[in-house]
């Protein structure tokens, strides 16, 4: 190669090399990489039933999800706080990072709030209590303040989840505070979770219950497999449905379902769902 010629290739193979170091590519929005979502539930087994499903929906979506659980069954408000208030490694802490699960049992609440910068934290009460206001206190100040103190993540919204009453037939010892009446149950748990979501400042209200009791008005009363846990399929899969819409916006045409729930059931599911956010204090009725 001539001089003059071999000048020129050296001087395009550096300004080559330069541009491929210096100035990358732009990605387009398409191809930008999702920010991670992350919830911790600091729940029982009811966030439990709210959460099966809700990693399967956020994926068939596109959102990169991760979900903790601070499990214990039947956990209460004052349980919780007793488990902080004396450091108990106390809890299985169920997590879900992007579709891959594990179980960390022997578990403190403050290991689990500062394993990862969670953008929003649950709170609930136990079932049977959901409705009682008098048993939100003197916990759930206490417990909201050490969640704010700790949070690794400064930004921080908190959530509170509003579970459903229990089937007609529920033998739930706890079915005595409401008169074993399905309605009332109902009632006091909404108008209890709103007068506290009011005093506390949570922002967000996570209306399970609204969405389960719209389900029984219309497919009857079978959305338990127990009397007060969650049936497997349609019952997990609407309040799931009620979660994504919660923190991610309308569910309606996301493809998931499980393989229990027909699409005509995920359908009417996820409808469910919706109307529930737009009407979170009465069962709605679908348009």
């Amino acid at each position: 190669m001539k001089p003059n010629r071999l000048n020129r290739f050296s001087l395009l193979c550096s300004l080559i090399c330069y541009l491929i170091v210096c100035c990358p590519p732009t990605l387009t929005a398409q191809q930008q990489p999702r920010e991670v979502v992350r919830i911790l539930a600091v729940g029982n087994s009811f966030s439990d039933d709210g959460v099966e499903y809700l990693d399967e929906l956020a994926k068939a979506a596109g959102i990169r999800l991760i979900v903790g659980n601070l499990y214990i069954g039947g956990c209460s408000l004052e349980r919780h706080w007793e488990n902080v208030s004396k450091g108990l490694p106390a809890y299985d802490y169920r997590k879900n990072c992007e579709g891959v699960q594990s179980n960390t049992p022997k578990t403190s609440l403050l290991s689990a709030l500062q394993d990862e910068p969670w953008d929003y934290i649950t709170v609930q009460q136990v079932s049977q209590n959901s409705g009682l206001y008098d048993t939100y206190y003197p916990f759930m100040p206490s417990l909201l303040q050490y969640l704010r103190t700790h949070a690794t993540n400064p930004g921080v919204r908190f959530a509170i989840h509003q579970v459903w009453a229990y089937a007609c037939d529920s033998n739930h010892s706890g079915f005595a505070n409401y008169d074993n009446d399905q309605s009332r149950m109902y009632r006091e748990i909404v108008k209890t979770v709103n007068r506290v979501s009011r005093k506390e400042h949570i922002p967000i209200v996570i209306p399970s219950g609204t969405a389960i009791q719209t389900g029984r008005n219309l497919m009857g009363d079978r959305m338990t497999r127990d009397g007060f846990h969650l049936d497997y399929g349609l019952g997990r899969y609407i309040a799931a449905c009620t979660w994504y819409e919660t923190f991610f916006g309308p569910v309606e045409g996301n493809p998931f379902h499980p393989e229990s729930v027909s699409p005509r059931e995920a359908a009417l599911g996820q409808r469910i769902a919706h109307t529930a956010l737009q009407h979170p204090d009465e069962p709605g009725v679908l348009k």
